[in-house]
C-alpha cells in the first residue's frame, strides 16, 4: 500500500487527491478530494499570458493543498498540469511559483498524455458492468480543451482539441466584457461551430463512432448530471456512474443557454465558479452525443486524477 497525492491544475479548477493505493488488488481508497475553482485560464486564449490575479488564485490554492498533504503524510505527489500552462508565453512563472509551495516541478503534459490519465482513472472500475460494452469513448470537458480517448482495457486512440468550457465561454459569449445574459442565438450557433469544428479534427485520429458506451469526465458532466436527477445540492456519490439519457442532456443544455445568471446560480448543485460557464460545457457533451450517436452518457467522478494518482503506485 502506497500513500501518494495527486494534483490536476486545469484550466478552471485545480484539484486534490490523496489516496491509499494497492496495486496488488487494484484499489484505489480516497482519503482526501478537494476542488477549488480558481480560472487559471482567465483570458490565456486572447493575451497567451496568465493572468496575474489568476495565478496568485492558483497559488493559495497550492498552500492550502500543501497543508493536506503534510497532515496526511503522502509519500508521493505528481502535479500535473493541462490546457492554460501549456499555452501560457509566462508559464515558467507558473511553474517557480508551485516549485515553491509544493516542492515538485508541474509537469505540463500533452494533450495525449492527459488523455491516458483520464481514460485509465475513468475506466479502472468498470470492468464487468452490466450493460456497458466496449469499446469505450472517455470524454473529458475541461475549462481550455476536451480529451478524446477510444479504448478497451487500453487506449486504441486519443485526441485533445481546443473546446473547453471556459475558452467557449470567453471565444463566443462574452460582450463588452461581460458574459452574455443570456446569449443571443446567434453567439451560441457560433459556439456551435466551432465545437463541431474541433469534433471534426478529432474524428481524423479518434473513430469516435466506433464506440459502444460513452463515458463523461469533469465538472460541466457532472453538474448536468445534477441537474438531470434535481439534487438539492452536489452529491457525488449519486452522480458517480450515474447515467444520463440523450434527451435530458439537450433539454438541459436548451435550458442553460436560454437561462440567466441568477437562474443559473439558483440551482443548488451548481458550483458557483461553473455559473458563467456551464452553458458552453453542456453544449460540447451534447454535441459530442449527438454526433456519436450515444443514447446515454455515464458520468465518472473518477478521472485524470484517480489516472494520476495510479501512475505513482
Amino acid at each position: 500500500m502506497t500513500r501518494v497525492a495527486a494534483i490536476d491544475c486545469g484550466t478552471n479548477s485545480i484539484r486534490l487527491l490523496v489516496a491509499d493505493a494497492d496495486p496488488a488488488t487494484g484499489e484505489l481508497t480516497d482519503l482526501e478530494r478537494r476542488m477549488t475553482i480558481v480560472r487559471l485560464g482567465q483570458g490565456v486564449d486572447r493575451t497567451g499570458r496568465l493572468a496575474p490575479e489568476a495565478l496568485e488564485r492558483t497559488f493559495a490554492a497550492c498552500r492550502e493543498y500543501a497543508e493536506v498533504i503534510k497532515e496526511y503524510g503522502a509519500e508521493r505527489l505528481r502535479f500535473v498540469a493541462t490546457s492554460a500552462s501549456r499555452d501560457a508565453e509566462n508559464r515558467d512563472d507558473f511553474v517557480r511559483g508551485v516549485v515553491g509551495i509544493l516542492g515538485v516541478e508541474p509537469e505540463v503534459i500533452t494533450g495525449d498524455q492527459e488523455a491516458e490519465f483520464s481514460f485509465t482513472g475513468a475506466t479502472a472500475e468498470l470492468a464487468g458492468r452490466d450493460h456497458l460494452d466496449k469499446p469505450y469513448l472517455v470524454v473529458d470537458i475541461g475549462g481550455g480543451s476536451t480529451e478524446f480517448v477510444v479504448g478497451d482495457a487500453h487506449v486504441r486512440a486519443a485526441r485533445s482539441v481546443d473546446v473547453g468550457c471556459v475558452r467557449m465561454t470567453e471565444r463566443h459569449l462574452v460582450h463588452g466584457g461581460e458574459v452574455s445574459d443570456p446569449p443571443t442565438e446567434e453567439q451560441v450557433a457560433a459556439m456551435r461551430a466551432d465545437i463541431e469544428a474541433a469534433l471534426d479534427l478529432a474524428e481524423r485520429t479518434v473513430p469516435l463512432r466506433e464506440a459502444r458506451t460513452l463515458v463523461g469526465l469533469a465538472g460541466s458532466v457532472t453538474t448536468v448530471s445534477a441537474i438531470a436527477q434535481e439534487l438539492p445540492e452536489y452529491d457525488s456519490a449519486r452522480i458517480h456512474h450515474s447515467r444520463i439519457p440523450l434527451s435530458r442532456v439537450r433539454e438541459i443544455t436548451e435550458w442553460l443557454l436560454r437561462s440567466t445568471h441568477a437562474e443559473r446560480a439558483a440551482i443548488g448543485s451548481m458550483h458557483p465558479g461553473r455559473v458563467d460557464v456551464i452553458g458552453a460545457g453542456a453544449l460540447v457533451l451534447l454535441a459530442i452525443m449527438e454526433r456519436t450517436g450515444a443514447e446515454e452518457v455515464v458520468v465518472s467522478e473518477h478521472d485524470i486524477l484517480d489516472g494520476i494518482a495510479w501512475s505513482l503506485a
